[in-house]
Parts: structure tokens; sequence; C-alpha cells
């Protein structure tokens, strides 16, 4: 999810584990000459622990896109280039896409990747695989079936221009057909058998899951730099929640390089030494959706009051210290092909609007600052989940959001969840919430089908966060979707957003950020395009 909150109950992770990091980074010696180093360990330290190594939560993705190919890649020019799809194409109606495999590429239980099990992940992804798969294809597929040997046919229920685009996201990894069919859910878990470049060699629980190089690996993507295997023997994937704690390791030498660096120490880890490398994540930003459907945002005046009420730019400054980008979009990121700039401008602060429009709305003021109306106070719920969705960071940018919503007269509670309560659904109906915080990456503004679209009574919607019916909106979305001409499909995407921000259905407020910190003894590392997330296939030590 892409903020997908998984049913699979993720299991805490000790602090004390988590911050004992047994052993010490594989360099190669003080001084870097730029020579390659083949072999040697990278330890690595991440922020979260997902529950599975493949699912729909972007954590997930992360570490399936080191050890399960995809058909296609998304290289730095947001261009799609082939994977394990040597080739693709469309028919004229744009029902039919026809993939074309590399040959003699196998998973590493030794069968083949071939037509039919690209066919079988398919349907597996849309029959409960995945569900944020199911989300991306499942209003357009209708079968996929092989050809031949090395070619795949995916056929839609409607055109989907952006098919391929959305097959870069990590959520699509190619998976054995025979380790689905015949290992248990469990096995497929915690080791998902593709042709990937790695492998899952173990995972220990709360510590670390240590991924080995997969010796025979022929199918690196277009956009790699180099072709067979991969540089390094493993990668040590370790789960260390607290970024000062990341940070220390990395500069103390237990690390060779770390994800989400704190705002904070951006500029002096930077200037230590280590790359720094950031990726501004598409898709929809960390924003404020609004509670459309009950409560005291159903009036769009009280909803543009809060806006109005938020010098939101400043607050993002003042905690990001120029690293976290402001975003005032609250439909899509500034790296998402069709951004509108119109709809960031749309609100600016400007309290004494805020409050005329809440005098409108019937809000009055309070003994105690806080508005009333009918006797009751203008109380706004606002969960985060915290050390998931929302970082540390991100806590302090909500705190300041309260501040200043509260001097226009509104009580805003914030309550952090615990990671294990935000997935096993906390917060997710309409009756406990005034306000969603959250992201979903993307690659196309197609994310606003699955963000705003109201689905069905078959097949309610639950990614939709505002809880919205909006049948024009939705049409709109619908239409850009379905668009094969580029820039009217991002035209059309454009004017949703403006949709969006003209009836205050949510705010932006800073752009998702993937951020790494390097160390100089390691080269070679990138972020993948298509999410941010680390790359180690290229990585390598120097001398």
């Amino acid at each position: 999810m892409t903020h997908r909150q998984t049913t699979l109950a993720l299991l805490g992770a000790s602090a004390v584990a988590l911050m004992a990091l047994t052993g010490c980074a594989s360099g190669a010696g003080d001084a870097a000459t730029g020579k390659t180093v083949e072999g040697g360990t990278i330890v690595y330290g991440h922020q979260q622990e997902p529950a599975c190594v493949f699912g729909g939560w972007i954590e997930q993705a992360y570490l399936s896109y080191n050890v399960l190919d995809s058909l296609v890649s998304l290289d730095e020019n947001h261009e799609v280039v082939p994977w394990l799809a040597e080739k693709w194409s469309t028919s004229e109606d744009g029902l039919t896409w026809t993939f074309t495999l590399k040959p003699d590429v196998k998973f590493t239980d030794g069968t083949p990747v071939d037509a039919e099990a690209v066919a079988y992940n398919f349907d597996y992804w849309v029959q409960g695989g995945n569900s944020t798969a199911l989300a991306w294809i499942g209003p357009y597929y209708k079968s996929a079936e092989a050809i031949d040997d090395l070619t795949v046919q995916v056929n839609l229920s409607a055109p989907y221009p952006r098919l391929a685009d959305n097959l870069t996201q990590g959520y699509f990894g190619i998976q054995s057909k025979q380790a689905l069919e015949t290992r248990s859910d469990e096995d497929n878990c915690n080791s998902p058998i593709g042709s990937g470049a790695f492998t899952v060699d173990h995972w220990t629980r709360g510590q670390e899951i240590v991924l080995k190089a997969n010796p025979d690996y022929t199918s690196a993507p277009a956009n790699a730099e180099h072709t067979g295997r991969a540089y390094v023997d493993e990668v040590v994937w370790k789960f260390i929640p607290d970024g000062t704690t990341r940070v220390a390791a990395l500069k103390s030498g237990e690390l060779d390089a770390i994800y989400d660096v704190p705002a904070v120490q951006w500029d002096p880890t930077g200037d230590a030494g280590f790359e720094l490398l950031k990726y501004v994540t598409p898709g929809r930003p960390q924003q404020l959706a609004f509670n459309t459907a009950q409560g005291v945002f159903v009036d769009e005046k009280v909803r543009q009051a809060f806006a109005y009420s938020l010098d939101r730019e400043q607050i993002v400054e003042t905690i990001g210290h120029g690293v976290i980008p402001y975003e005032g979009n609250g439909g899509v990121s500034q790296t998402t092909p069709g951004y509108s700039q119109k709809a960031a401008d749309w609100y600016t602060q400007d309290v004494d609007k805020a409050e005329a429009l809440l005098d409108e709305a019937g809000w009055t003021e309070g003994a105690d600052g806080v508005r009333e109306k009918d006797g009751k106070p203008l109380k706004v719920v606002l969960p985060y989940f915290a050390g998931s969705i929302i970082n540390a960071d991100g806590a302090s940018i909500l705190q300041g959001v309260q501040e200043q919503a509260e001097k226009v007269g509104f009580d805003v509670e914030l309550i952090p969840v615990p990671q294990a309560e935000a997935f096993a659904g906390a917060y997710s109906k309409p009756e406990e919430r005034d306000i969603y915080p959250g992201y979903w990456t993307a690659v196309t503004s197609g994310i606003l089908n699955i963000n705003y679209g109201a689905g069905t009574a078959d097949a309610p919607n639950y990614w939709n966060a505002q809880f919205t019916d909006y049948p024009e909106l939705q049409a709109i979305i619908s239409q850009a979707d379905s668009e094969a001409d580029v820039d009217a499909q991002n035209a059309l995407y454009a004017q949703a957003q403006d949709y969006i921000a003209e009836h205050a259905l949510s705010i932006g407020v800073y752009d998702r950020l993937s951020t790494l910190a390097v160390s100089p003894k390691l080269a070679g590392v990138w972020q993948e395009h298509a999410q941010g997330g680390p790359t180690f296939y290229d990585a390598h030590f120097t001398e």
C-alpha cells in the first residue's frame, strides 16, 4: 500500500533484538579506489518488517523486487523497458495485450519461466494472491492464457493503456507456478520462489532476512548496470525501527546502507562522506483525506475551513529541513504523470476565510476556544499509523497540523496507532475517524481510481479513505484510465485532481520519500524507479 493493510498479523520485534547488530559490514578496506570487488556481504538497515516477502504493501514490494523478476521494469526516464518480457503489444481495440518472454529463464526451483506460469500468476493475483495487484488490474482484467511456451496473452474487459506501466511495481513479481501450487502459504510468504537475482536464505523474525545471490541468474532488467549473477554473495536485510540507531550504525561501520534517513540527519550524514539517494514517490502523497460520509466533514465548508486554517508548507519546511518536499495536491504527488499544479495551489493559509466558513456552517466560538454547534464541540479524530505509514518526521508534521487547526476552533485528537493494530483494520470505518493521513505509491495518476472509486454493493472499495460517492469525479477518472492518448489522459487526471481540491475531499501535506544512505565502500546501489526501493543486484564493494 502502497499502504496495503495486510490481514496477516505482523510479529512484534523487541527493541533489543533490533538494535543488536551482529557482525560488521563487509567493506574492502578504508581506501576505495573504485575497483570492483566481487563477493562479500551487504549489511543493510531497513525501518519496517513486513509479514511476508511478497504481498500488497510497499515494504513487501521492496523485498520481493530483489527476489522476484517482473515482466517489465521502469527506467529513470519513466519508460517501460524489458525484464522477463522481451517485447509486448496491444490490439487495436486495447482489449488484448501480448507479452513475449525471454527464452531459457528458470525459477530457482528449476521450473521454466514460461507463458503458462505467467498466466497463472495473473489469475493468482486477482483471485486473492495480492490485493494491491487486484486493486490495480481487477477492474479491467478478464483472463490470461498461454499462446505458446513464450507468448502470454492478457485479455481485458475494457481498455487499460497503462497496464505495462503498472506492472513495473513490485506487487507484480512472477512466482513459480509449481511453488504456488505445492508449497504452503507460509512457505511462499517467507521465501517465495522466483527467478530473481537473490533468494531468501532464512528469516529470523524481528531481526533480519538474509538474501543469497542466485548463482544462475540470467534475466536482469534492461535498465540494470550489468548482466549475470549479482556481484555480492548475500544481503543481510536488518529491521531497525529507530532512525537514529540506523544512522549511528551506518557511521560506525556496522551497516553498509540504511533506509529512511531522518530529515534532521540528512545533511550531516552526507557531510560525513556517505552517498545520499532520494526518491520522491509517485502516486498519492502523504495527505489528509476527509470523511465525507459522516461526521463534521460531511459539510464541504468545514473541510475547506480546515484546509484554509493550515500553513502546510511552513510546517513541512520546519520539520523537513528542506529534505521532505511540501505537497499541496491531495490527489497525486508532484512526480506523478498528469500532476495538476492548480490543484496543489488551491489552498493556502487564510485564517479569516477559515473562520468565515465555520461561521457560515453554524459553528460558533466556544468558551474554551473550541467551536461548537448544537451543543457539540468541533471535535476531529485523526488516527495515524505510527512507525508504519507515518514515520517520526511525519508524526511531527501532524502535530503541527493539530496546533494550527486548533487556532481557528478545531479540537484535533491525534491517535498514534501501533503497526499491528493498524494492519488488523483499526480505524478503518467511517464512524471511527474524521481524517485519514496516508499514501499509496503508483507510477501513474491511475491511483485516483483506487483512492476515489465508490465501488459497488458487491465489491466495496475499501481504499476510498474519504468514503466518497461522487459520480462526476468517478466518470472523469474512468474516462482517463481508458484514454489511449497519454496527453489527453493526463489532462483528464488533472481535471479529477482539480475536482478533489475544489471540494476539499483531501489535501496534500508532503510527498512520501524513499531515502538511502550508502557507505563510500559500496557502489552500484540504486533505487528502482517504480517505487524507489533499494536494489542490490548491481551493488558491489570497491577497493
